[in-house]
């Protein structure tokens, strides 16, 4: 097996029987594609050993052994080395989230999916929105905000209403969590060289968490976004299901009931 490529492997039954069958089918071919990393799990195991991985020119293919498996491809036995050879490249960009908390502490993290800040308690949170150095919303009072990268906005930013983003668009979404005040705001499309800067307006009476995809900081006084143009990640996806195709199926799908 090309000594290039590294398998990452999920820690569940089934992660590890396609990893079995994976390396037995490796060692038969040579494969000329450097730095693979083909990673073996679900979308929560992709972005985690994505941002583990950062530092590191690697392209990534990812085989869907989790539940939906957005981020991942379908794992065939039969046709694994060929759709290996013949996937394509689509590249990423991650958003940062720097996060001021009541006690002045600063966190940085990347979020590939989303950023949501989210309300800690039975009250609404109480929130202002500025876009470079301009209020787009003075005063939100929601259950949170949520802020998209086109990758993530058919995920939780759908759920929330908001819009599905094309992958080339060079738009990030922010869409409001249940608002209350004003009732009918709906969001904003903004451009993917946007500084957001999101302030608790009261954060001792009415407290929020900021997460970057699955990672979590709470009592958030200040949080500032916008998308890590230097860091860019390279997926591999098979060439009849790229992203931007599950995109547009997202954008199609009829839910039901």
């Amino acid at each position: 097996m090309n000594k290039k490529i590294n398998i990452i492997s999920d820690n569940n039954i089934k992660s590890k029987k396609i990893k079995i069958h994976l390396i037995k089918k490796l060692k038969k071919v040579k494969y000329i594609r450097p730095n693979l990393r083909i990673i073996i799990g679900g979308d929560g195991f992709m972005l985690k050993t994505l941002k583990k991985n950062k530092n590191l020119k690697n392209i990534f293919y990812g085989i869907n052994s989790g539940n939906y498996g957005f981020l991942m491809n379908k794992f065939s036995k039969k046709n694994i080395i060929k759709n290996l050879n013949k996937s394509k490249v689509t590249t990423i960009s991650p958003l940062e989230m720097k996060v001021i908390n009541n006690k002045n502490s600063v966190k940085n993290y990347l979020a590939i999916n989303e950023v949501s800040i989210l309300r800690q308690s039975r009250q609404a949170a109480n929130l202002s929105i500025k876009l470079n150095s301009k209020f787009i919303m003075k005063k939100l009072v929601s259950d949170g905000v949520l802020i998209s990268t086109p990758a993530g906005s058919t995920a939780y930013n759908l759920s929330v209403h908001g819009p599905i983003l094309n992958l080339n668009s060079k738009k990030i979404s922010i869409a409001p969590i249940s608002a209350f005040r004003p009732r009918r705001w709906l969001g904003k499309i903004v451009g993917d060289r946007s500084n957001i800067m999101i302030t608790n307006l009261n954060s001792a009476k009415r407290p929020v968490s900021a997460v970057a995809d699955n990672l979590e900081v709470r009592n958030a006084k200040k949080i500032i976004v916008k998308v890590q143009k230097k860091i860019k990640f390279k997926l591999l996806y098979d060439s009849n299901r790229s992203l931007q195709k599950k995109i547009k199926l997202e954008q199609l799908r009829k839910e039901v009931f």
